[in-house]
């Protein structure tokens, strides 16, 4: 499975936002999803993770430091799904990259 993930920088997940080409969806709690987020994700907590209820086109999962959002995809593979895109790192990774996020 190692071999099958596609590991994004915040430069790859900023990118591909920008010019539309994927949905992210943040598998954080409620909680830590309004206290601060990137622009544009999609909840999705891991707690109630439902992979047939996913958004259609590209995903790319994010979590906090990138091991939940690992999880979903193995969630997302074990169900038949083929997304497989994660940002690296999580929120931290994109934080320090100097990447704005937003709260509420």
């Amino acid at each position: 499975m190692a071999d099958q993930i596609e590991n994004l920088s915040p430069g790859d997940v900023a990118a591909l936002l920008r010019d539309k080409q994927a949905v992210l969806v943040d598998v954080r709690e409620p909680v830590e999803y309004f206290a601060d987020r990137i622009e544009g994700a999609v909840l999705f907590p891991l707690s109630a993770f439902d992979p047939f209820r996913l958004p259609k086109g590209r995903i790319v999962f994010q979590c906090g430091s990138g091991k939940r959002s690992l999880t979903a995809i193995q969630l997302s593979a074990g169900a038949g799904l083929d997304h497989k895109s994660h940002l690296q790192g999580g929120l931290a990774a994109w934080k320090q990259a100097g990447l704005p996020t937003t709260r509420g």
